[in-house]
C-alpha cells in the first residue's frame, strides 16, 4: 500500500487522489485549479453545452456510452440515474457495486484503450497523458471536472453531469438531497469547543480549513490544528508528529484505514502519541478512505460520520 496518500491531498488535490486504497499512484502535490463552479450552460434537448474544466465542451446527443475515470464522477453518475448509460468506469471506482469496473486507469488514461471502448462521453478528473486532446482527434467529447475545492463546486459537478447525460432534475433532486442532509446534520450537532485533526495519510498529511474537507469539518464548528502550520501547502500541510502532539486535538479523524491500516491502536503505537486526549478518551474516528476523498453524494455519509464523532466526544 503506498506510504504516501497525498492521495487526497491528491483527490482533493486534483487527481482523483485518494480514488480508494488500491491505487499505487501518487497524487499531485498541491490541487489542481477548478474550474468555474458557474452552471452548465443548458439543462433541455440535446445538443447541449457544458462548462468544465477543459473549456465549454458540446455533447451533440444523450450520451448512450460513458466511461468515467473518475471514481467521484461514477458514484455521481449512479446517483442521478445514469447508470444504464455507463459502459466502463476505472479500475478505482469502486462504488456502487454494479458500476462496470475494468482496468482502464484515471491516473494513466490510455486512449487507445478508451476508444476501444467506443464512447461516445468520456468523463475524468484531470486532463493526463493527453487524454483530451487525443479522444478529440476521434470525435469523443471529454468532460474534466477537476477536485472540488469548495462544496459548492461539489454540487455544480453533480449538476452539469446531469445536464451533460439528459439526467438534470434528477441531479437537481440529489442536490437538494445533500444541501438538506448537511443543513440537518451541523444543526443538530453539540455546539462545544472541540479541536481536530484530519489525517489524510501516515506521513502524515493533513488538510486545513480552506479545503474541501476542512470546509465540511467547519459545518459543526470545529477547530482545525492544521490551521497552525507553518506551511499551508495549498491547504494540505504535511505535519510532523511532534506538531500534531503538541496540539493535542480533541477529535482524530483517519482517512487512512484502508489504505495503511490506522487505527487508535496503531496511533498508540506512535512516539508521544498514546498519551493523546483523542486516544485515551477514545475520540478517534475511522473513515472509509473513499468517502473522506471523494467529493460526490457520499458526501453526506462523510458528514455523518463527523456528527456522529463530534456527538460523543461533547457527551
Amino acid at each position: 500500500m503506498r506510504p504516501l496518500r497525498t492521495a487526497i491531498a491528491g483527490v482533493l488535490l486534483g487527481v482523483t487522489l485518494l480514488s480508494g486504497c488500491g491505487s499505487n499512484d501518487t497524487a499531485t502535490p498541491a490541487p489542481a485549479p477548478l474550474a468555474s463552479a458557474a452552471p452548465a450552460a443548458s439543462s433541455g434537448p440535446f445538443p447541449v453545452t457544458v462548462q468544465a474544466a477543459n473549456g465549454p465542451v458540446t455533447i451533440p446527443a444523450k450520451p448512450q456510452r460513458i466511461v468515467s475515470l473518475s471514481p467521484t464522477a461514477t458514484e455521481s453518475l449512479f446517483a442521478i440515474g445514469a447508470g444504464p448509460q455507463v459502459t466502463a468506469v476505472d479500475d478505482q471506482s469502486n462504488f456502487p457495486a454494479e458500476a462496470p469496473k475494468t482496468d482502464l486507469s484515471g491516473f494513466k488514461p490510455n486512449v487507445e484503450a478508451i476508444t476501444g471502448r467506443n464512447p461516445d462521453l468520456v468523463i475524468v478528473s484531470n486532463d493526463l497523458e493527453g487524454v483530451v486532446a487525443g479522444l478529440g482527434k476521434v470525435g469523443v467529447p471529454v468532460l474534466v471536472l477537476t477536485a472540488a475545492t469548495e462544496i459548492d463546486d461539489a454540487y455544480a459537478e453533480i449538476e452539469k453531469l446531469g445536464t451533460a447525460t439528459g439526467n438534470r432534475a434528477k441531479a437537481d433532486e440529489v442536490v437538494a438531497g445533500m444541501k438538506q442532509k448537511l443543513a440537518d446534520l451541523a444543526a443538530a450537532a453539540p455546539k462545544a469547543e472541540l479541536t481536530y485533526y484530519h489525517e489524510l495519510d501516515v506521513t502524515p498529511y493533513a488538510a486545513t480549513s480552506t479545503t474541501f474537507i476542512g470546509q465540511i469539518y467547519a459545518l459543526f464548528g470545529l477547530e482545525n490544528i492544521a490551521d497552525a502550520a507553518p506551511d499551508a501547502a495549498g491547504g494540505y500541510p504535511k505535519l510532523s508528529a511532534e506538531f500534531v502532539a503538541k496540539a493535542d486535538p480533541d477529535l482524530i479523524f483517519l482517512a487512512d484505514v484502508k489504505c495503511c491500516r490506522q487505527n487508535a491502536k496503531a496511533l498508540a503505537e506512535r512516539p508521544g502519541w498514546s498519551g493523546l486526549k483523542a486516544v485515551e478518551n477514545g475520540d478517534v474516528v475511522e473513515l472509509d478512505d473513499d468517502v473522506a476523498s471523494r467529493w460526490g453524494p457520499r458526501v453526506v455519509d462523510l458528514a455523518e460520520a463527523i456528527g456522529a464523532g463530534v456527538a460523543k466526544a461533547a457527551g
